[in-house]
């Protein structure tokens, strides 16, 4: 079994994939920089215990990580419990991506991970959007060529700066608005940042599709507020919850023949 593992800014996710490359579990966990490998390594523990699954079943391991401060202790934990270190993404890692960027290494190993995923899904030019801490748009074209993308802050970061600078918005979650036009505060709110990301996502893709004349552009949305934000979208935009998890084994499978 394969243990797949990407660590985020906010959240960690790990998925469990069977021998015939079939999840069994997906599960999602808060990062903190801070702990320890024998704390890491008790939140595994219990991730397979409330999952009924066995430790001793895994045979491979790998992570994408955008939080370079937990990676050694992730990596002393994933070692004291599966017996060897795990495949990092990055640097002299398979992935079949030819990176088009000034800096290749500045590219986020979630957004690989996705990338790989997406091209055995769908078919280049395409965007992918993943809308986690930040939302991140990575431009793919035929090739397998990761052109580069954009970022921009994330849904809940945009919310938390309203509330923090302005004295009398409170602090909300991410909902579905009611209407368009709101009549309250909090309705006022949810509305503006749902259409208001909704909006700007359309703008970027309609200056995106001019890059690419005469050719259909894919465009493909993961993470946790993708959900929400892709059904206000007018373009066509296909969301997939396991992008990056499916990403990762797929770089794991290439280096691993």
């Amino acid at each position: 079994m394969l243990l797949a593992i990407d660590v985020g800014n906010s959240n960690t996710t790990v998925g469990l994939y069977d021998r015939n490359d079939q999840l069994v579990f997906l599960a999602t966990l808060n990062t903190d920089s801070g702990k320890t490998a024998d704390q890491i390594s008790i939140d595994f523990l219990n991730l397979f215990q409330l999952y009924h699954q066995t430790i001793k079943d895994v045979t491979g391991t790998i992570v994408s990580s955008v939080v370079p401060p937990l990676n050694f202790m992730l990596g002393k934990a994933i070692t004291q419990l599966f017996g060897k270190p795990p495949m990092v993404v990055g640097p002299g890692v398979k992935t079949g991506l030819n990176l088009r960027m000034d800096v290749q290494t500045q590219v986020g190993a979630d957004l690989v991970a996705g990338a790989v995923s997406a091209l055995e899904k769908f078919k280049p030019p395409m965007v992918i959007i993943d809308m986690g801490t930040a939302t991140t748009i990575g431009v793919i074209s035929e090739g397998h060529i990761y052109e580069g993308g954009l970022m921009l802050p994330g849904v809940n970061v945009s919310l938390e700066a309203l509330s923090n600078q302005a004295a009398q918005l409170p602090m909300i979650s991410l909902q579905k608005p009611k209407t368009l036009i709101g009549k309250n505060t909090i309705d006022c709110m949810r509305a503006g940042i749902v259409y208001g990301t909704a909006g700007m996502v359309d703008g970027i893709l309609d200056r995106l599709v001019e890059q690419f004349p005469n050719k259909s552009l894919s465009v493909v949305a993961t993470g946790r507020n993708a959900p929400v934000i892709v059904q206000y979208c007018r373009h066509k935009i296909v969301y997939d919850k396991y992008l990056i998890m499916d990403g990762l084994l797929t770089i794991y499978r290439k280096n691993n023949r």
